[in-house]
């Protein structure tokens, strides 16, 4: 089946609408425990509604908020195991393979290994990342995951960091995703992945120059964005003066080269030859001069800053409840935020039991970006997934793919960055091929190469090539009715009742209601 636009399934919405169903639809589940499933989670998996209406909302809230509480299934665990690359640091994945000294070029062969390496290093994290997003039952963990990597977000297509951005997830976003703020600003701020992302390796002294004699100077290049992007936002009331006084405060960050004795795991290095240890000014506050403890002092006063509060506290808010966040929502957590020392998972419960959160006019309000989609639809059809690239081959057809999103600043979240018709028509054709049983998610496809079409027959643009594919299962619509807790319009539902058997899953998986949480 080629990619081509399903207007088929749009019509049958409009001129189905008035027909009496035929078709008899499951009992709707409390809107409430579908709102607070589609917000803390990539969506439900089957027996996920009923066992949250069981439970009640409340305890799944506390469940969510308690990762380490919550077993991973062994099948997880394993997968996760055979990533061999997925735990090892920066320094492990820099130097695999090297045989050649320092100053020396490597040859066309160890650049041929090195990018292969590194192929392998960016799948397997891509793997990881979608396995765990499908398959965890730690949802919030993996929700924060994704909200944190795009806050603090690493680019794979600049140079090394295509290597890192895995570690970079591991080490620096997963262990804080729901802990206190200045340790998760800290960790991404001295992890090799930043700083060579935002060339905060670069940034010296400008009085002191290199071995070769060159002067580069200070680079204010991390110290802007950690201001605008990671911490006080763009009105955050700093000035172009605290972006020179950070950039001096950070000077000598960097990263070991081989043979350099690093200062953590990560392969984060200080080098005092390269810092300015004169006394600074920054936001109001002086800072002594003293060397790697001057960022640190620096991280705290951003971390406590009552406008990085906020700044978090709107971006949190608009991830999980509104494009536009209701400004008494987003004061009520800055406050949170201030009175627990930022304490995420503090200011995420006060979120969670907030009269904003669960004002009706929020619910299925918010219109899922590709990875949103993507993951709530593989999860509603309670497929066990082994084979991952069609999920990341959608990513890459709708503009999204893990790791690469080349500005600073993160994929947005809100629907006018991801709702057009072009998208819409890939995702109406991933919908059909996944409801059709085309998309060989449960058997991973020796033959499958990158650029291929989500439905794993052969390269967009080309001669499609039937692929060897596990045997072809439809998805059940009414137990995929059951599993989303019947939570369509009577219209969606009369267009699903007055359609033919073999294509209401694709409607259920391509209707108004399933494109938004």
């Amino acid at each position: 089946m080629s990619v081509k636009p399903k207007y088929w399934v749009l019509l049958l919405f409009i001129l189905l609408g008035g027909i009496d169903p035929s078709y008899a639809a499951s009992t709707p589940i409390e809107p409430k425990v579908l709102h607070i499933i589609n917000r803390l989670s990539f969506g439900p998996r089957p027996g996920d509604v009923q066992r949250v209406e069981s439970m009640g909302v409340e305890l799944y809230i506390q469940e969510q908020l308690s990762p380490d509480s919550i077993p991973e299934p062994q099948s997880l665990t394993s997968q996760l195991k055979q990533l061999d690359t997925l735990h090892l640091n920066p320094v492990e994945l820099s130097e695999h393979g090297t045989t050649h000294l320092p100053g020396q070029k490597p040859s066309l062969e160890e650049r041929k290994a090195a990018n292969k390496w590194a192929k392998q290093v960016l799948e397997q994290a891509v793997q990881a990342r979608l396995l765990q997003a499908t398959s965890s039952p730690r949802q919030l963990q993996e929700v924060m995951v994704d909200f944190w990597y795009n806050h603090f977000n690493v680019d794979a297509g600049k140079g090394r960091d295509r290597l890192w951005v895995g570690a970079y997830e591991q080490e620096a976003i997963r262990p804080y995703a729901l802990g206190r703020f200045r340790d998760l600003l800290g960790a991404t701020a001295h992890h090799p992945a930043m700083q060579y992302y935002l060339d905060n390796f670069q940034n010296r002294a400008d009085s002191r120059p290199d071995a070769q004699g060159n002067v580069q100077g200070l680079n204010e290049n991390y110290a802007r964005e950690l201001m605008e992007l990671h911490t006080l936002g763009v009105d955050g009331g700093y000035t172009q003066q605290d972006v020179i006084a950070l950039a001096r405060i950070l000077s000598g960050w960097g990263f070991s080269r081989p043979g350099q004795q690093t200062d953590n795991n990560f392969g984060f290095y200080f080098n005092p030859k390269r810092h300015d240890f004169s006394d600074k000014v920054f936001l109001g506050h002086t800072i002594k001069g003293g060397g790697k403890t001057e960022g640190e002092e620096a991280l705290d006063i951003l971390a406590r800053s009552p406008a990085t509060a906020r700044h978090i506290s709107y971006q949190i808010a608009q991830y999980f409840v509104s494009d536009r966040p209701p400004i008494s929502l987003v004061n009520n957590l800055t406050q949170r935020y201030l009175a627990t020392d930022g304490n995420i998972r503090k200011v995420l419960n006060t979120l969670f039991h907030s009269r904003e959160f669960w004002d009706a006019k929020n619910f299925n309000a918010k219109f899922k970006t590709p990875l949103q989609y993507a993951i709530s639809a593989v999860r509603a059809t309670g497929m066990e997934v082994n084979n991952t690239r069609p999920i990341s081959n959608l990513l890459q057809q709708l503009a999204m793919p893990l790791y690469r999103c080349q500005t600073p600043d993160g994929y947005k979240n809100t629907a006018d960055v991801w709702l057009n018709p072009d998208a819409m028509n890939r995702r109406l054709s991933f919908a059909t091929a996944i409801a059709n049983g085309n998309l060989p998610l449960s058997t991973m496809l020796t033959n499958m190469e990158a650029g291929e079409s989500p439905l794993g027959q052969g390269k967009i643009g080309t001669e499609q090539i039937p692929l060897q594919k596990s045997p072809r299962i439809p998805v059940d619509a009414w137990q995929l009715t059951n599993t989303l807790g019947n939570s369509f319009s009577v219209k969606t539902q009369k267009a699903i009742a007055s359609s033919d058997s073999q294509i209401r899953s694709a409607l259920i998986l391509g209707s108004p209601e399933f494109m938004r949480r």
